[in-house]
């Protein structure tokens, strides 16, 4: 990533700001985007914990021969994800042959000016995007395509955010709002604040909701909803724990406690859906996020705010 990544992405004060997304269109019957087998593909890097939760689902609704897949190269810069294929799991873009995904946004909007994200849910028919928000795609994904899946499919009419069960919903909406706040997006506030103050707010509020975490999940469930199973919940959160003590804990500061060694439940609750759900670990690809993490650092260190630290009597 480039030297000023971090400023970029700060507002005046040191505060981190998540970029809007700006495509939100969905796929429906009734709608110019209608489901159907080839027509869309998903550019997503193998780093990126929101590009991966489209991973993960597509994989968990089995859409493999119904949605194509791109990978780009795990190096942001100025101009997005490249294309470059360095290894056996980067694709390269197979549409169009671009270099980067710039040129896929100005495909879809020539005036497009914001930065180019992924993932990115493309309408190969339509030649433009359909939702560049992660959030979005998969919920998009745990139902759009399942007239498209064979009948003896698990897979068809599983989904991992139940509408017809108000109390479920609930329980997983009341988990989203505090998660992405304070850990999917705490990790980043804390990482790219520029302020020491910031930070040292960001770090607390990330540290406080692992905190909670780690006490919800003492009784021992091994999901976030066990009278769900699988949810969107866990969807969500599994590609932020995955990358803590790899890349967040060291070179996004967020250094006061690891995963493996300070939160035996969070520890036992991510070991179970890396080894026990295929699809969370066929995308979880630890070359790829130490590769791509460690090129953020010349953006964040050593200039910065000061890490925190736990006394030495804590």
């Amino acid at each position: 990533m480039v030297e000023h990544s971090v400023s970029v992405h700060a507002d005046k004060d040191g505060n981190f700001r998540r970029q809007v997304s700006s495509f939100r269109n969905t796929i429906s019957k009734d709608g110019p985007h209608q489901p159907e087998k080839g027509r869309y593909i998903l550019y997503c890097a193998l780093i990126c914990p929101w590009a991966c939760r489209t991973l993960h689902t597509r994989a968990l609704k089995q859409l493999e021969d119904i949605i194509d897949v791109a990978i780009v190269h795990y190096s942001l810069t100025p101009n997005g994800w490249p294309f470059t294929v360095t290894d056996a799991v980067e694709t390269g873009d197979p549409l169009y042959g671009f270099e980067n995904t710039k040129q896929l946004y100005l495909k879809a909007d020539p005036n497009y000016t914001a930065r180019y994200t992924v993932p990115i849910l493309w309408d190969e028919k339509l030649g433009t995007i359909v939702n560049n928000e992660s959030s979005e795609i998969i919920r998009i994904l745990y139902t759009a395509f399942d007239d498209l899946l064979p009948e003896n499919s698990p897979a068809k009419g599983k989904t991992y955010y139940p509408t017809d069960n108000a109390e479920a919903i609930q329980k997983i909406d009341e988990l989203n709002e505090w998660i992405y706040p304070d850990i999917n997006n705490g990790v980043y506030k804390t990482g790219f604040a520029t302020a020491q103050d910031v930070y040292n707010k960001e770090v607390d509020n990330l540290f406080s909701a692992l905190d909670r975490l780690e006490k919800l999940l003492s009784d021992g469930r091994d999901y976030l909803v066990p009278e769900v199973g699988l949810s969107d919940a866990d969807i969500r959160l599994y590609p932020t724990l995955a990358r803590f003590d790899v890349a967040y804990h060291t070179l996004f500061r967020c250094n006061v406690k690891m995963i493996r060694h300070d939160y035996p439940h969070i520890h036992r609750y991510l070991r179970r859906l890396y080894w026990n759900e295929k699809a969370f670990r066929d995308y979880t690809n630890f070359n790829h996020i130490k590769k791509g993490y460690s090129g953020v650092g010349p953006g964040i260190e050593p200039r910065g705010p000061l890490p925190h630290m736990l006394p030495l009597d804590a």
